[in-house]
């Protein structure tokens, strides 16, 4: 893809040396990358995502969101609504989170504390109108059942299941909820068919693609350190599933994440 309508709607420019994102940066301009979010782990390190997302330009726009993720919830006591929100009053900052349930690196006595703070970052996206970046591994059941419960007994709330790797019950419950699902490198990996089935299944409006750099890396780059401007390889790889042209695709997604995130002017 050559054209500069992608959008990295997820990944960690904190992984990444001070020296080594200007390269970065222009390789995801070259690339096609438009634009990309750098996501905020520990509520405690926002003013580092607000200062990543000063690298913001007109080459490639660049947006953060803060937030605590569930495998970093022991670190600190659990965050109030009002912690959260406090910290999103810059323009820079577009999201909240990434928050979630992490049973595959979260002990049974450390869940009770995820579910504490997820449930935090649900009030904080319904009181702002903020999305709240999900992260669910190996948690479907508790996912959908919070998911639900936050919905029909206090309200709705803007979300993204980030790096979908789940099984189609959670696709469904997401997408039932007025929730969006971004893809990430893990559907390019050859053992992936059951995970492209549901990519090709998701409704077109509330489709993303994501990096989750510097994790992931997307075929044919596996095995390397990922970085922003892989994203590219995730979306060709959707957009043959879809049978959608890559320009076509390309543009899809960037204008579903301008429907979800809506401060990302």
């Amino acid at each position: 893809m050559t054209r500069t309508d992608l959008t990295d709607s997820h990944c960690h420019l904190d992984h990444f040396s001070d020296e080594e994102l200007p390269d970065l940066l222009a390789r995801a301009r070259d690339a096609g990358v438009g634009g990309l979010v750098t996501i905020g782990t520990r509520l405690s390190r926002a003013a580092q995502q607000k200062k990543l997302a000063a690298l913001d330009s007109p080459q490639v726009r660049v947006w953060c969101t803060i937030g605590t993720h569930p495998d970093h919830v022991d670190e600190a006591p659990v965050p109030t609504p009002e912690d959260i929100i406090a910290q999103t009053h810059d323009a820079c900052v577009i999201g909240i989170g990434e928050s979630g349930l992490d049973y595959f690196h979260g002990k049974p006595e450390i869940r009770p504390r995820q579910q504490e703070s997820f449930r935090a970052h649900i009030a904080a996206a319904r009181q702002t109108g903020l999305p709240l970046v999900i992260h669910t591994r190996e948690a479907d059941e508790d996912m959908i059942s919070i998911l639900r419960q936050e919905t029909e007994e206090k309200g709705a709330f803007p979300f993204l299941v980030h790096c979908f790797s789940s099984g189609p019950e959670l696709a469904r419950a997401a997408i039932e909820l007025g929730g969006y699902i971004s893809f990430s490198g893990i559907a390019t990996f050859n053992r992936s068919d059951a995970l492209r089935a549901i990519a090709a299944d998701i409704p077109a409006e509330r489709l993303l693609v994501e990096t989750d750099a510097p994790f992931l890396a997307p075929v044919p780059k596996r095995g390397k350190r990922n970085e922003p401007g892989y994203v590219a390889h995730t979306a060709r790889r959707l957009a043959q599933v879809r049978q959608m042209d890559d320009d076509r695709f390309a543009a899809l997604t960037t204008a579903n994440f301008h429907h979800l995130f809506t401060r990302a002017a």
